[in-house]
């Protein structure tokens, strides 16, 4: 069983950025296609971005242009760089296969204040 753990999310005011790290454990991290999702209060959990092991990368229309996913595969990591925060971005962050198979970390929490 893979074992994730997010880190590096925060309270940020609007329009900062916010750079999220995932840390994979298990070798078949490297041939898995690796997504981020987000989940507010009340809201179901969403995809906003996903890349392939061959890098090629999908974000969710709202975040297109203000985020950006990479991977590291000799460190078995995957971050998610936000720039340009907006309120609704608010929300818990996890990472995991795509699609969803492993079981969720704790993920982190990203607050972003108007």
């Amino acid at each position: 069983q893979v074992h994730l753990v997010e880190s590096g999310g925060g309270l940020v005011q609007a329009g900062g950025s916010l750079r999220l790290s995932c840390a994979a454990s298990g070798s078949i991290f490297i041939t898995s296609a690796m997504g981020w999702y987000r989940q507010a209060p009340g809201k179901a959990r969403e995809l906003v971005a996903s890349i392939t092991s061959g890098g090629s990368t999908y974000y969710v229309g709202s975040v297109k242009g203000r985020f950006t996913i990479s991977r590291d595969n000799a460190e078995n990591t995957v971050y998610l760089q936000m720039n340009s925060l907006k309120p609704e971005d608010t929300a818990h962050y996890y990472c995991n296969k795509v699609p969803s198979i492993w079981s969720w970390g704790q993920g982190t929490q990203v607050t972003v204040s108007s």
